[in-house]
């Protein structure tokens, strides 16, 4: 269940296909695309409506707020993800980007903190591309509840 959320609306279509994409975002239009496909697939309409909206609240934390989950990732030793679109970014990650904050380190920990709020709150227990192992989802939850849990979230 996704917390109270403030802000104007934003638009959600459906598309009969959007390519290799599941779904597309645009925060200046305040829309969300879906491919129509995945209605058909078990969870991952939900799962991937919540990584969209979830667009928009990055672009709205503080910088603090995004460098605090930028640490928190930092500081994780599990491999693994919990979404294709943070774990193929994660992949390719050298040392030296999350300590740079490069622009790849900055995509990835954008699309981590998607589908973090994904799996979270989608309450789907088990997925193909859920293999972040527990302690870093323990560490994430706790994240989340402690910025997310005592208001709204601005989108």
């Amino acid at each position: 269940m996704l917390p109270p959320r403030v802000g104007p609306p934003v638009r959600v279509e459906l598309r009969n296909s959007l390519g290799p994409h599941h779904a597309s975002t645009s925060i200046p239009r305040r829309l969300i695309l879906l491919d129509r496909g995945i209605l058909n697939s078990q969870g991952d309409f939900e799962r991937i409506l919540i990584h969209e909206i979830f667009h928009f609240v990055w672009v709205r934390l503080s910088n603090e707020t995004r460098r605090d989950w930028q640490n928190l990732l930092a500081s994780e030793k599990d491999p693994g993800e919990l979404g294709w679109s943070a774990e193929w970014r994660k992949l390719k990650l050298k040392k030296s980007d999350a300590r740079q904050r490069s622009p790849q380190w900055r995509r990835y920990t954008r699309e981590s903190f998607c589908d973090s709020a994904a799996f979270l709150f989608s309450e789907l227990k088990q997925h193909d591309e859920f293999t972040l192992g527990p302690r870093s989802r323990r560490l994430r939850k706790a994240w989340f509840r402690k910025n997310f849990a005592s208001h709204p979230i601005a989108i």
